[in-house]
């Protein structure tokens, strides 16, 4: 570290260099800085996610207790707590039991199997993207 100069005559160095040392100390202590903000940074990430851990654990909790007494989960836990296949594995399998499906057939028996197909079309899509649905012709599906 650089120490502190009472008289800076007193060790000969010109204005530029005494401006050098300065500046070197000042990034120094900029870099100080920055590293303690990272610290600090990782240590309420880590508190975060330890947070979000208990919470997810207290959720699924309360969960378990209201449909051991019969009461309805949140729709967003519904299938993660009764270990059902979600929307688009369900619609995969609508696909698959026909050689190919159109998507007025496909809407039909995801509302008889009770799905929500309000957003079928980007499940479609997504379904399409992750490669187990091909496009036949514009309307026509069929799984791979």
């Amino acid at each position: 570290m650089i120490e502190t100069i009472n008289n800076p005559m007193d060790l000969g160095l010109s204005s530029e260099e005494l401006y050098a040392l300065a500046r070197k100390k000042q990034e120094q202590e900029a870099a100080a800085k920055e590293e303690e903000a990272r610290e600090q940074i990782r240590l309420l990430r880590e508190q975060r996610r330890e947070m979000v851990r208990r919470h997810r654990k207290e959720r699924a909790d309360l969960d378990r207790q209201i449909a051991k007494l019969g009461g309805k989960l949140p729709k967003s836990r519904v299938s993660r707590a009764s270990g059902n296949a979600g929307p688009s594995q369900v619609i995969c399998e609508i696909v698959a039991s026909e050689p190919e499906m159109t998507i007025g057939e496909i809407r039909a028996r995801a509302l008889a199997a009770g799905l929500n197909v309000k957003n079928l079309s980007q499940t479609l899509g997504y379904l399409k993207k992750q490669g187990r649905l091909e496009p036949v012709r514009r309307g026509v599906y069929r799984a791979l």
